[in-house]
């Protein structure tokens, strides 16, 4: 989307830019995942924006692998990062997109599926996936999340809108 090269600030990575006429600030925090709030927070009082002008593009484990939700508000359902971002930003209506690393079965396992790489296999998928999400951000920023979520889908199992894969 020809962002600009990312510098830092607010606690993470910016880069700012302008997708489908919208301007955007995109943000990486570089706060461990469950203080992830402090720096969305920063970012958003010096921006004044409020809560519904937030995507938060995040993975989900109690989500099968390649899948894709979107909504508006709700609550963090125990992810310790959205929790963060709830208590800093004093509002749950921002945008949330799932992204789905499917649950390893066991739960001795979880830390290591959630903290490590992902296997050559799954890389395949993954990649796709976010090159999706990538090229259909404008759907979501004009508002249509569904068509943003198909479109994602579709080119996650390697249908003809975008390039994405699928995971076990």
């Amino acid at each position: 989307h020809g962002l600009s090269a990312s510098r830092s600030k607010f606690q993470g990575d910016i880069s700012e830019g302008d997708i489908a006429g919208e301007k955007v600030l995109v943000l990486k925090p570089a706060t461990f995942m469950n203080e992830s709030g402090r720096s969305v927070g920063e970012a958003l009082r010096f921006y004044k924006l409020s809560a519904e002008d937030v995507i938060v593009i995040y993975d989900e484990i109690d989500l099968a692998a390649a899948k894709v939700r979107v909504k508006q508000g709700g609550g963090h359902a125990g992810h310790n990062g959205l929790r963060s971002i709830d208590a800093h930003l004093n509002d749950k209506n921002y945008w949330r997109v799932r992204l789905g690393i499917g649950h390893p079965g066991e739960k001795s396992l979880v830390s290591n599926h959630v903290l490590g790489d992902f296997s050559k296999q799954d890389r395949t998928w993954v990649e796709r996936e976010l090159s999706a999400v990538a090229d259909e951000l404008p759907l979501l920023l004009g508002g249509q999340a569904n068509d943003f979520t198909s479109r994602v889908a579709m080119a996650t199992q390697g249908q003809p809108q975008s390039t994405t894969s699928d995971r076990k």
